[in-house]
């Protein structure tokens, strides 16, 4: 079974500013101080979120094609950068 497991843990904090940043670009409602999620007494009387749950990091109203245009962007802006330092280092 494949797994998803950081390379450097040490960039998980920048990567998950880059997701808030990208998302706000994308016009995707998530993040602190946003009222993102609309049915939140209706989805924790289900239990699919648990009470008190719902905070920063709650992406669960979000639509998988919108989650995935997030995901795309981070993974084109991180080839975009990899391309730019490997040519800084050609040019030098």
């Amino acid at each position: 079974m494949a797994r998803n497991r950081q390379l450097v843990p040490e960039c998980s904090k920048a990567l998950d500013q880059m997701k808030y940043e990208i998302a706000a670009e994308l016009g995707i409602p998530v993040g602190a101080g946003r009222s993102s999620v609309h049915n939140v007494e209706f989805a924790t009387e289900l239990g699919t979120v648990a009470a008190g749950s719902v905070g920063e990091d709650y992406w669960g109203h979000v639509t998988s094609r919108d989650a995935g245009a997030v995901g795309g962007t981070i993974t084109q802006r991180l080839v975009q950068y990899a391309q730019q330092q490997s040519m800084q280092t050609l040019q030098s």
